[in-house]
């Protein structure tokens, strides 16, 4: 018997279907996979004969096909993205069609495919049971699927199979929001957040060498405008507290300017521009170049995690502010603490950034190398309570005086230990152990070697170097040669011979420090 697929006769190709088909040849969207599988070659023939010009969303269709359930398993190992599947029940056996279902929904683990099922046989296979114990999309007859219906239930599988698609990379665009957010959390300074959050739009959007900028202004209790201005390209950061400055490529910042006057998000198809008001004082405008336009999720995605980056920026501007004021304060304590002995204040902040070079170059944790190098102004905070005379005396102090100057380190450390913030522990380990000595010679406990704290090491061999460089009332400076001989003179006696050696090897760098503060 005829099968029916034949009773409409297909039309040959006019004009306008050879146009659709020159304009499929050009399309940049993959066809979608339609799987046929039976064991009658005739029913392949008809089905891709009557779907080939077929398009859904724009999209053709490209058939993949199967004779039996073995090829079929083959097919689907092979292809992860078969939208439908038009399944035959019986072929090398009577329920190999029911067979296949089952595999492709519980061991191939595939639940998105669209399966329809066709029988010649109905008895065979009761509609009733088959869609009650099968995962199937549909059930058809062959002697009722003419040319019509056929193509009526692919558009309806397929589109369905879009759907579930959607909303399958839709989940999975989230749990990336989601995880991406969590790690942009873990950035410790605008920079690393910086590359974090480009690289992680990246991974969504699928795209490289993008662009970042991001303006974040607010106004103080005193009504002061503050501003931040940043932007990204891959490779260099660049950042602005100037609300005139130009940090911004002209189509960003067109951008930025037309999402501040209109208050709301701003895309084009290479400028995705998104605005955010985080108070009734503070608003964020985030920026990102693109290659190439992007769809309609990536859009939804890169929106809610622009939102996202917005309010960590937020959370880590005012982190770094109070890290900033903390770590201006101590310098001021401890440039009121030298001024008192006379000496410059510039000390401080010269030994801090020895102390951060010597503490990378020993191979320190950096969240470690940045705690010595804020908590070093503190190191000298006991001599608050040295009398002037003994501070100020141009000559060498006498015993008794000498016992006096030492007590500095011992009421440094207590004046910060009973504090639980990491800052301020670390100060009071640095000013009481700053002038204890590699051979056990110093002071105020006689450690040797290693059982002196890291911190009090590196800071020994720092506030050595600079004090010796720098002029004070009671000697010239010295030269560069003779700080070099002195540190080989004691290695091993005054200082860890590890950092001496560090420090005679960036010698050059270190003395080039002073100049960044000069006395």
């Amino acid at each position: 018997m005829q099968s029916p697929l034949f009773a409409r006769k297909v039309a040959s190709e006019s004009s306008t279907q050879k146009a659709m088909e020159d304009k499929r040849d050009v399309m940049d969207n993959e066809p979608w996979k339609v799987a046929l599988i039976d064991d009658e070659e005739d029913i392949i023939t008809v089905s891709e004969m009557v779907l080939k010009r077929l398009l859904v969303d724009d999209r053709p269709l490209t058939f993949l096909k199967a004779h039996s359930a073995k090829e079929a398993m083959q097919l689907f190992e092979q292809h992860s993205d078969i939208a439908i599947a038009m399944v035959d029940v019986v072929m090398e056996t009577d329920h190999a069609g029911l067979d296949l279902v089952k595999w492709i929904r519980e061991s191939h683990k595939n639940t998105t495919t669209r399966l329809v099922l066709r029988t010649g046989q109905p008895g065979q296979a009761p509609e009733e049971d088959v869609i009650r114990d099968y995962d199937i999309n549909d059930y058809k007859h062959k002697t009722e699927l003419n040319s019509t219906r056929l193509k009526t239930t692919v558009y309806s599988a397929i589109r369905s199979y879009r759907d579930i698609k959607e909303v399958e990379s839709g989940h999975q665009g989230l749990e990336h929001v989601v995880r991406a957010t969590t790690r942009v959390l873990q950035a410790d300074s605008s920079h690393a957040f910086a590359v974090q959050v480009l690289t992680e739009i990246e991974a969504l959007t699928q795209q490289e060498g993008l662009c970042l900028s991001l303006l974040y202004q607010a106004h103080n209790p005193l009504n002061q405008h503050e501003v931040i201005k940043l932007h990204y390209d891959g490779q260099t950061l660049r950042q602005e507290s100037d609300a005139q400055a130009t940090a911004f490529p002209s189509s960003a910042q067109a951008s930025i300017a037309l999402a501040l006057e209109l208050e709301s998000d701003v895309h084009t198809d290479r400028q995705f521009t998104c605005f955010r008001r985080l108070s009734k004082d503070c608003e964020c405008v985030l920026s990102v170049s693109l290659q190439r336009p992007l769809s309609a999720l990536a859009q939804k995605l890169l929106n809610v995690m622009l939102s996202k980056v917005a309010i960590i920026f937020e959370s880590l501007n005012h982190r770094e502010e109070i890290e900033r004021t903390q770590q201006e304060l101590m310098f001021i304590l401890g440039e009121a603490i030298e001024q008192r002995s006379k000496e410059t204040g510039s000390h401080v902040r010269r030994v801090s950034l020895i102390c951060e070079l010597l503490a990378r170059e020993y191979g320190l944790q950096e969240d470690y190398v940045l705690l010595i190098k804020h908590a070093t102004p503190m190191h000298d905070i006991g001599k608050i309570a040295i009398p002037e005379h003994i501070l100020h005396k141009p000559a060498k102090l006498d015993p008794d005086e000498w016992e006096v100057m030492q007590t500095h380190a011992q009421v440094g450390h207590d004046l910060l230990c009973h504090s639980k913030k990491a800052l301020l522990m670390m100060g009071a380990s640095i000013a009481l152990n700053h002038h204890e000595k590699w051979n056990g010679a110093g002071y105020p406990a006689g450690l040797k070697g290693g059982d002196i704290p890291i911190e009090g090491r590196i800071m020994a061999i720092a506030d050595v170097i600079d004090a010796l460089a720098a002029r004070r009332s009671y000697k010239e400076p010295w030269p560069p040669e003779r700080i070099l001989a002195l540190l080989q003179e004691e290695r091993g006696q005054h200082f860890d011979p590890q950092l001496c050696d560090i420090a005679i090897k960036r010698f050059d760098d270190i003395m080039a420090l002073r100049d960044v503060y000069p006395d």
